[in-house]
């Protein structure tokens, strides 16, 4: 049989160890990636490989040539452009078209038995086996689902944590039939788990997963590089180090020269030829290149050196990587965490915190206190987004040298001179950022339209017409020192996970494009925005009735933006409304939910004794509302969606509602008793405003008081779903306290338990199995259906150490009692 090394990425996370040597070829144990996957290929009797290359082909080419120094037989297929895992292998097809071949990546560390799974593919009778190992962080890879034998049951290519249904994942090992090429068109990017394994489990083929037993490591990240340093030295993972053990875990290969007065206390390693004085002193899971000297008095502990690096004496290294043909001068210091690139000069005494990035053949002068990377920004967390965009403290987390790195980043993923839109609340601290995107964006060659100070929804329809993307600049809800960032697609919706990925990409590699100065971008303030928002809510929502009614309602535009669009548009209306706080309050651009709590109780004060039909509050930003009933009574946001559910799904009778899967099935019944039906979405804007968006889509929310009205647009709109309800009462002669009285009670309970990182994934498989044969849904997290109808759902949340879990019942009492249940299973195996 045959073996396919996949050595062609350009391995970007790892930047700038990968800015000039491709990823395969990086040293763990001072012996390249992929040398240690030929080894292993060989020692299960895989001699003849083909390389797949695309990324500095030549440079793997000429370190492994032919691989006669291996004892193996070496082929080379050459990528001209990126073709996908699928793709790749496809490229080399008339090598592997006579049987059977086993597929592994170049850049991952392994001492998997591929006998056994070569074994289990020819039991099987497989047509692709898909080598499965399980992790605690399972988000980069594909996570799978097997049954009883071992056929793949289910499989999601880098979920998020909504997604995260196992720690099973997919390790890019596979053994297949040359008949899978015929599910690769040539030529063409094509992934083995996003495009081919999804269409040979629709046609029933045989698609097995084999759980490895056994080390593995993806050295995609800086963090997974030290880590896979570490476990060769702890003996973690068998594999050959080149070298003679002098004293237990002291590895020192031939030529080196160690001073008997170093101190040396392993695990670690020292290349050949490399020199260490008296003096110095190296400590456990530090590794050491070839021709490297490190003087007395250096201290390394944790660090990886390259080859050729001087280490000054007296410099300290801890938990760093430094590349190679690196000068680190005399008492420099390199922080936890920092990465230096190949030829560059650490001046004497300076001192590089740690996370910063130094790229290559960067000088650092003497004395230099670096707490931020030399050239580029890089921001030292995962994701960039969060639950609202790039979210932080002003001017702590969120500064204007950021903020023109994001928007430059975001104008990187735009064509030259595409359009983008900008906007921000009533805040000084938004106004002040803003200044600061618009300037990147034109100097990234973007022509800019400043819409200034509007609503959010405003921003957003402003962009959908002609803007390729846009930013929106706002206070963070509840918190007032904070800002979010938020960027938006061309239809004006937040960005899809995959553009939040791209976007996030550009900004790791801090490359940055330019503008030549002709190219610099135009900013134009567009005029009549407000006239043009309002003309397209009454042309394109339903106000038949309205004016005939003689409704009277409260408005409170909460001293923030919304109150800006109100007054044309409750005018055109023709209502009798009373609009209260309505002026702009620089000092508050946002508020509490304790102050919010209190303007809804005043509100409703108000509509009581003014014998209004009802109140509505917007939100500072004008994209959610509260609803206040004729009586005064708050409607809380939950009861608010499905109040408007019930009134739009009686009046149109058919369509479909998008709803996030933690919304109470009794949502479910009032759209089914009115002839429409609900499509569940995860709990992630962007879908739910996908779906929002779909034909046949006749309203959406998320019962946090955000409403979609489709007729009009995909987004959360307060003010569209304000007009949509007057429309609603108005004609159906009903008040709010009617309608919600005829719906039932629902039960629905919510706990947030704490969850380590590093065992989410492994919360989520055992969900998964103590579900055993009730109903499983995996839309978002994991919804397990009790057979009385009683459901649960768990939900890894994002951004945080925390698991989320909902259950509904009948009544609080069973609700409470299922959510008793599973908290004790997510807690189990949280231990």
């Amino acid at each position: 049989m045959k073996a396919v090394v996949m050595a062609g990425g350009e391995g970007t996370r790892l930047r700038p160890m990968t800015s000039s040597m491709p990823k395969p070829l990086l040293p763990v144990a001072n012996r390249p990636i992929m040398e240690h996957v030929l080894r292993l290929l060989k020692r299960h009797g895989l001699n003849e490989t083909v390389v797949t290359v695309q990324f500095l082909a030549s440079l793997v080419k000429n370190y492994f040539g032919d691989g006669e120094e291996l004892g193996m037989e070496l082929t080379y297929a050459n990528e001209e452009k990126p073709l996908g895992t699928a793709g790749s292998v496809k490229n080399a097809e008339e090598a592997l078209k006579d049987d059977a071949f086993l597929v592994i990546s170049g850049d991952a560390l392994t001492d998997f038995d591929l006998t056994d799974l070569i074994n289990f593919h020819k039991e099987k009778g497989a047509l692709v086996t898909v080598c499965l190992t399980r992790v605690p962080n399972p988000l980069e890879f594909g996570i799978t689902i097997v049954d009883e034998e071992g056929k793949v049951e289910r499989f999601l290519e880098k979920p998020t944590w909504g997604q995260v249904f196992s720690d099973t994942v997919n390790t890019g090992i596979y053994v297949m039939e040359p008949e899978v090429f015929d599910y690769v068109d040539p030529d063409v990017p094509v992934d083995w788990s996003g495009d081919v394994f999804p269409q040979l489990m629709k046609e029933g083929k045989p698609v097995y997963g084999y759980v490895a037993e056994g080390y593995w490591e993806d050295v995609g990240t800086h963090e997974s590089y030290v880590k896979a340093q570490a476990d060769v030295l702890e003996r973690k993972v068998d594999v050959d180090i080149d070298g003679f053990e002098l004293s237990p875990g002291v590895w020192v290969a031939e030529g080196a020269e160690v001073h008997p007065d170093a101190v040396l206390r392993g695990p670690l390693y020292i290349g050949d030829y490399a020199k260490v004085e008296a003096g110095a002193e190296i400590r456990e899971h530090t590794v050491v290149g070839s021709n490297v000297v490190v003087k007395s008095g250096a201290f390394l502990h944790k660090a990886v050196v390259a080859d050729n690096v001087y280490v000054g004496p007296q410099s300290n290294l801890r938990g760093c990587v430094v590349g190679k043909n690196t000068d680190i001068m005399r008492a420099a210091r390199i922080e936890d965490g920092a990465v230096i690139g190949d030829e560059c000069l650490v001046g004497e005494e300076s001192i590089i915190q740690g996370n910063v990035r130094v790229y290559p053949f960067k000088t650092i002068e003497a004395g230099a206190f670096v707490n931020t990377s030399v050239i580029w920004e890089s921001r030292g967390q995962a994701h960039l987004f969060g639950a609202r965009g790039v979210s932080g403290i002003l001017n702590v987390e969120i500064t204007p040298e950021l903020a023109v790195r994001l928007a430059g980043a975001y104008a990187t993923t735009l064509k030259k001179g595409s359009t983008v839109t900008t906007a921000r609340d009533h805040s000084r601290g938004a106004r002040a950022l803003k200044r600061a995107v618009i300037s990147a964006l034109q100097a990234s060659a973007i022509d800019v339209r400043d819409l200034e100070n509007v609503p959010l929804p405003v921003a957003r329809q402003q962009t959908a017409r002609g803007s390729a993307g846009g930013i929106m600049i706002r206070t963070t809800l509840g918190v007032p020192d904070s800002v979010d960032i938020m960027f938006f697609d061309g239809q004006g919706a937040d960005l899809s996970q995959g553009s939040q990925r791209k976007l996030d990409r550009v900004f790791a590699r801090q490359e940055y494009r330019r503008a030549f100065p002709g190219e610099i971008g135009d900013l134009h303030f567009p005029s009549s925005v407000f006239d043009s928002y309002t003309g397209s809510l009454l042309r394109n929502i339903d106000i038949t009735g309205i004016a005939e009614s003689g409704l009277k309602v409260v408005v409170d535009a909460s001293n923030g933006s919304a109150g800006l669009v109100l007054p044309s548009l409750l005018g055109k209306l023709g209502v009798d409304s009373l609009t209260i706080n309505p002026g702009l309050d620089e000092s508050r651009p946002t508020e509490t939910a304790e102050v919010r709590r209190a303007g809804l109780v005043r509100l409703g004060e108000i509509v009581a004794s003014s014998r209004a039909a009802f109140g509505v509050r917007f939100d500072p930003v004008g994209e959610r509302l509260s609803l206040v009933d004729e009586k005064g009574s708050i409607i809380e946001d939950d009861r608010a969606l499905l109040v408007l559910l019930d009134l739009i799904a009686a009046e149109r009778r058919s369509g479909r509602v998008a709803l996030p899967v933690t919304t109470t099935r009794i949502a479910e019944q009032v759209a089914a008793y009115h002839g429409t039906q609900v499509e569940w979405t995860t709990t992630s804007p962007d879908d739910l405003t996908r779906v929002g968006g779909e034909e046949g889509a006749i309203f959406g929310g998320d019962g946090k008081g955000g409403f979609i009205v489709p007729e009009f647009s995909s987004v959360y709109d307060g003010t569209a779903a304000f007009v949509r309800l007057i429309g609603l009462v108005a004609r159906t002669q009903l008040t709010l306290s009617q309608i919600d009285a005829r719906i039932p009670r629902a039960h629905v309970l919510k706990r947030d338990l704490a969850t380590p990182w590093a065992v989410k994934g492994l919360v989520m498989r055992r969900v998964v199995e103590a579900a055993g044969d009730r109903s499983v849904d995996t839309t978002d997290g994991v919804r397990v259906v009790e057979a009385d109808g009683r459901w649960v759902m768990v939900l890894p949340d994002p951004a945080e150490a925390v698991t989320h879990l909902w259950a509904e019942g009948p009544d609080d009492t069973s609700a409470q009692a299922l959510l008793d249940e599973w908290a004790a299973v997510v807690d189990s195996a949280g231990r």
